[in-house]
Parts: structure tokens; C-alpha cells; sequence
């Protein structure tokens, strides 16, 4: 009972932990799917993404993405991404959208659109973990559209973080 308590503790801290995305922070991340929940779960399917983003606006923040993906049976897959995230209240819920180009072997080239929804549970003040469900659409050939679920961990990055103080 005392385990349950302390669980219930800490996610209603983690819900009503005021995050304060302001103009002017930076953002590291990093993420893994392919965790059985997509539209490629026949077939192994592993995923890693590297973020940067920075807070241009209260709640807005624009994201550049790097990734690489790795399918059975299919050539491993790398991709370049700019996003665009929106903070709903202050509360860590967002929706993003953006474009990125993907590359795999045998000359497979796209640009997928896409859209991701989310939630950033802020272990400390700057650090979270941020599980994410996406949605890519494929240009070329809506069979190689994708969907599934992203886990990855956040380091929001203040302004008196990286500044030198002199």
C-alpha cells in the first residue's frame, strides 16, 4: 500500500510540476522505438533519434532531428528532420508536426510529413522522459507510411545554465 501511495505521489507531482516553456531555453534529447506498436511491428524494427530544439516563442519550439532506423529484411534507413512542437498549458503535453527527409539503401529517398503527440514527465527541473506517439505519411507510397511509439528522455537547458557568469 505504502508503494502505491508514493507512486500516486509522484505522478500527480510530475502532472502538476510547472514546467515554465519559455523563450529562450534549449532542449538535447534522444529516443528509441520500435517497441511492437507500429505500423512495422512484423518485423523487427529498432529506431534512434538525436534532438536539438530551442524555445523561440512561450510554449513553441522549434526541433531539428537526426535519425536512423533499422528494419529485417530491409535496408537500414537514415533521416533528417525539422519539427516544430507546441506546449499545451503548462502542464507538458504537446503536439508537434514537421517534414524529414529519409534515405535508405538501394536508392530509397522520401520526405514524410508528420505529426507526434506527447508528454514530457519533468524527473527534475530540467530532465524528463517523454514517451510520444507519431505519425509519418510517405509521399511516395502511402504503404511505407509509418506510425508507432517513441520513448525518450529530455534535458531542458535554462538560460542561466549556459551563460557565463563573469
Amino acid at each position: 500500500m505504502k508503494k502505491i501511495a508514493l507512486l500516486l505521489v509522484v505522478l500527480a507531482m510530475s502532472l502538476t510540476a510547472n514546467a515554465q516553456f519559455e523563450k529562450g531555453k534549449g532542449y538535447l534529447g534522444a529516443s528509441l522505438s520500435g517497441f511492437d506498436i507500429s505500423s512495422q511491428a512484423k518485423k523487427f524494427h529498432f529506431g534512434i533519434n538525436a534532438k536539438a530544439g530551442y524555445l523561440f516563442m512561450d510554449n513553441l519550439m522549434g526541433l531539428v532531428d537526426v535519425g536512423y532506423d533499422h528494419l529485417k529484411d530491409t535496408p537500414d534507413a537514415v533521416d533528417l528532420g525539422v519539427y516544430g512542437r507546441y506546449y499545451i498549458i503548462q502542464n507538458g503535453l504537446y503536439l508537434g508536426a514537421g517534414l524529414k527527409y529519409k534515405h535508405a539503401g538501394g536508392g530509397y529517398n522520401d520526405v514524410l510529413p508528420g505529426v507526434q503527440v506527447g508528454y514530457a514527465f519533468f524527473l527534475s527541473r530540467t530532465v524528463t522522459i517523454e514517451p510520444e506517439l507519431y505519425m509519418d505519411f510517405s509521399t511516395k507510397k502511402f504503404d511505407n507510411s509509418c506510425y508507432g511509439l517513441r520513448l525518450g528522455i529530455g534535458v531542458y537547458l535554462f538560460k542561466d545554465q549556459y551563460t557565463l557568469k563573469r
